[in-house]
């Protein structure tokens, strides 16, 4: 099982005050670990400044990939715990069954393999920060026995006959809605109001479009260093970035820079390194695929032109700069498709079957 445990630098972070000018744009603001200029990130850091120096419980929601481990990491390091441990652990990469050594470590001959005794990551994280990533994937048992450490500072290890007592502050985080994960039985209701003394929401990447390319820029210029290039980004992938909806949100961006990256010479090209390795779907036996587009036999050309463009903007989201990327035609030759369908009777449904609600082939 992995865990993180390590002291690392606190680097000095300056005095945030309540209210946030808004940075201009050409000069990324930095909090921490985090980087943004948008409504949203600036009102994140303002509770971040607030909540640090506190002992209270964090609960961190948002989707996969917004970066829910680096608000923790700044919650910590702004935090008057910053030069003690910070122990993270996935709660949903370990099975049920280790989970409680995991959590509380377990005395030698405990069980099958327990060849000595083991500090647990709540000991290990005696006098800092526990990082519970994912929490809501715990199982309803250990959810119970973690309310109890969190009620009281006390446990057992696995085997022991006494309690150990720690002084630990837990922050958690979850890519579900939390209240859901209540009504739906997967998260206890009392220790989703321990854990949430003080929620922080992370925006995902679509709603601060105006952060895209700041973080863009700041891996690029990180692989730049690295790598000891001068790689810049072209006009298309700027455009590109703020059209892409970014469905992974960070994680997605990064690895999308780091793919242009390796694959140019000079300039980056986004949109072509996010098709370039996109992987090829097969259809199944009957020919029936989402992805797939059936066409009768004597549909004339035209049509079938008409019928692989709306599903193209369907399948990436109506983003006419991938699509026709993807489509291996120009984006003006795509406008110039797009604007003679609508101007013939019928609109964009005149091919016969109508293009998805979500495709605008307008």
């Amino acid at each position: 099982m992995r865990y993180l445990a390590y002291d690392p630098p606190v680097p000095p972070i300056a005095a945030i005050p309540d209210e946030f000018p808004k940075p201009p744009l050409q000069a990324p603001a930095r909090f921490g670990d985090l980087v943004g200029t948008s409504r949203q990130m600036r009102q994140l850091f303002r509770l971040i400044a607030r909540v640090a120096p506190t002992h209270a419980n964090v609960l961190i929601e948002g989707e996969s990939g917004t970066g829910k481990e680096l608000v923790a990491h700044t919650l910590y390091l702004m935090s008057g715990r910053a030069g003690q441990p910070l122990v993270a652990i996935n709660c949903g990469a370990i099975s049920p069954q280790l989970m409680e050594a995991e959590l509380f470590g377990h005395e030698r001959g405990s069980f099958t393999g327990a060849v000595k005794s083991r500090a647990g990551c709540f000991e290990r994280a005696n006098g800092g920060i526990l990082f519970l990533d994912e929490v809501t994937e715990m199982s309803m048992d250990m959810q119970i026995k973690l309310l109890r450490i969190l009620e009281t500072g006390r446990f057992c290890r696995v085997g022991a006959d006494t309690e150990t007592q720690v002084k630990v502050r837990v922050i958690a985080a979850t890519n579900r809605c939390p209240l859901q994960a209540v009504r739906d039985g997967i998260l206890r209701s009392d220790l989703y109001y321990r854990l949430s003394v003080f929620p922080l929401q992370v925006p995902p990447l679509r709603e601060r479009t105006e952060d895209v390319g700041l973080m863009a820029n700041v891996f690029l210029e990180r692989l730049n260093q690295e790598e000891r290039t001068a790689k810049v980004f072209s006009q298309a992938s700027r455009e590109f970035m703020q059209e892409y909806s970014w469905p992974g949100n960070v994680r997605e961006l990064k690895n999308a820079v780091q793919r242009a990256f390796i694959l140019a010479d000079h300039e980056l090209d986004l949109t072509f390194a996010m098709t370039a390795v996109a992987p090829v779907q097969q259809p199944d036996d009957r020919g029936e695929h989402e992805n797939c587009v059936t066409l009768q036999v004597g549909s004339t050309l035209e049509d079938a032109q008409r019928r692989l463009i709306c599903a193209t903007l369907g399948h990436y989201h109506g983003n006419k700069t991938l699509a026709a990327a993807v489509l291996g035609v120009s984006l003006k030759t795509l406008y110039n498709r797009l604007k003679e369908y609508e101007s013939r009777p019928g609109g964009a449904s005149h091919s016969g079957v109508p293009p998805p609600s979500r495709v605008n082939c307008a």
